[in-house]
């Protein structure tokens, strides 16, 4: 049925609804097909305007002038635009990929305003990364649906960052996850790791799109979907096999891909961007706070916090290995020339020797006397046994609850294996 209804330029009338977090699609025969938007088509507008660089280098422009009106085309137009768009991966036409459209220009229009600003931050990165792995350059608008160009984003099943690594994947691509450090949120770092899986991912599959699905739900799915299908390799003909977030997937990389290309044409305004001062890194060979830092050398922990997203719990973990610490250009000469004052004004995180305490003599004397006593008084009591009778409806459980014991206790005691007992029954307790 989905095959049949997302042909490449879908000719099946469908009915289509959209609601806050899927698409539901009913055939001419009554069928029903569910198919989840992407979570980053959900995220809310005011964290991605909360984050430090959007809210010192990006800016509404108030001199744009168009309506914001969002003009609806007819399929024709959508089709005629793919087409001509200059990838390498195929861009068709249907119905999942026009809601996915209609989502990105109408209800977040104000989020694609924001990705357009960020865009001029993150793209160049995307695609050197992809560049020097040889991929399409399309694929730099995978970030847009994994976390709307959020670089500290992390979804609902964990996964983090720009390209949304789960921790197992990031570790399998070179990106360092422990409680100081986490590689993916590094957006160099995480883009290279990126491109690198995606590269591996095509020498399995072959196909860009089944490439970038498997980048969604994994490549084991895929491949069950590919097994389920009767071998088909067409991502719209394993489509109904798919799980529902990743039939939705493409489609809105698809629409991604067009609303960054022909936003204009639907009256999206680019939010300004003004690039950051040029940045450079240091090496840190000890433990050192984004708060020592900023303190001497007179920065916003912010700013620090922006340009090292690495680093989970605002220090600088050197000492276990030499690590880096980004600052702009023109601090890095000053972060040299008061290192010795910034590692003096840290407060040591954890304690390197501890001394242990020998406790006072009384103390000593009155901790001997009640061990003494407390022996004393098991001796007499292991001298004398205790039993209870089984009453009709008890269980060992409860037996063991009323005594203050346990059932292993109380088989041992009696002999017990398993867990039959006989009311009227006398069982050793103690």
């Amino acid at each position: 049925m989905a095959a049949l209804l997302l042909s490449a330029t879908c000719t099946m009338q469908a009915q289509i609804e959209v609601d806050d977090d899927e698409i539901i699609l009913t055939d001419e025969e009554g069928e029903v097909e569910e198919i989840d938007f992407p979570e980053a088509m959900d995220l809310n507008l005011d964290s991605l305007l909360g984050l430090y660089s959007s809210k010192n280098y990006l800016q509404t422009d108030n001199d744009c002038r168009m309506t914001d009106e969002n003009p609806q085309y007819d399929r024709e137009v959508y089709i005629d635009r793919l087409k001509r768009l200059p990838t390498v991966m195929e861009m068709p036409y249907n119905e999942v990929v026009r809601a996915c459209i209609d989502r990105y220009t109408g209800r977040l229009r104000r989020t694609v305003s924001f990705m357009l600003g960020a865009a001029n931050f993150y793209m160049p990165i995307f695609e050197e990364a992809l560049e020097a792995y040889q991929l399409p350059l399309e694929l730099k608008y995978l970030p847009i649906i994994e976390s709307s160009l959020n670089p500290t984003a992390v979804s609902r099943a964990g996964a983090t960052g720009l390209w949304q690594f789960m921790i197992t994947t990031g570790k399998m691509y070179g990106l360092e996850v422990n409680s100081y450090v986490d590689e993916r949120r590094d957006p160099v770092k995480a883009s290279y790791a990126a491109a690198h899986y995606l590269r591996d991912l095509y020498k399995v599959f072959g196909d860009w799109n089944l490439v970038i699905a498997a980048y969604n739900c994994g490549p084991e799915n895929i491949n069950k979907a590919i097994h389920r299908a009767g071998g088909e390799k067409d991502y719209w003909q394993i489509y109904p096999y798919l799980p529902q977030e990743t039939r939705g997937y493409v489609p809105a990389f698809i629409a991604a891909n067009y609303v960054m290309n022909y936003y204009c044409e639907h009256n999206i305004c680019p939010m300004l961007s003004q690039l950051p001062a040029k940045t450079d890194t240091v090496i840190v060979d000890r433990n050192v706070s984004f708060a020592s830092i900023a303190r001497v050398c007179g920065l916003d922990v912010q700013l620090i916090r922006s340009l090292n997203p690495v680093y989970r719990r605002d220090l600088v973990s050197g000492l276990a290995a030499p690590a880096t610490l980004r600052l702009p250009l023109n601090d890095i000469t000053r972060f040299i020339d008061l290192q010795d004052s910034i590692y003096a004004s840290d407060v040591e995180l954890k304690r390197a020797e501890v001394e242990v305490v020998e406790r006072p003599a009384i103390a000593v004397a009155t901790h001997k006397a009640r061990s003494t006593a407390r022996q004393k008084g098991h001796r007499g009591r292991s001298a004398r046994a205790s039993y209870s009778t089984v009453r009709k409806g008890d269980t060992l459980s409860a037996i063991a609850r009323r005594n203050g014991t346990t059932v292993a206790k109380l088989r041992k005691l009696n002999g017990i294996r398993g867990n039959n007992i006989r009311a009227g029954k006398k069982l050793r307790v103690k």
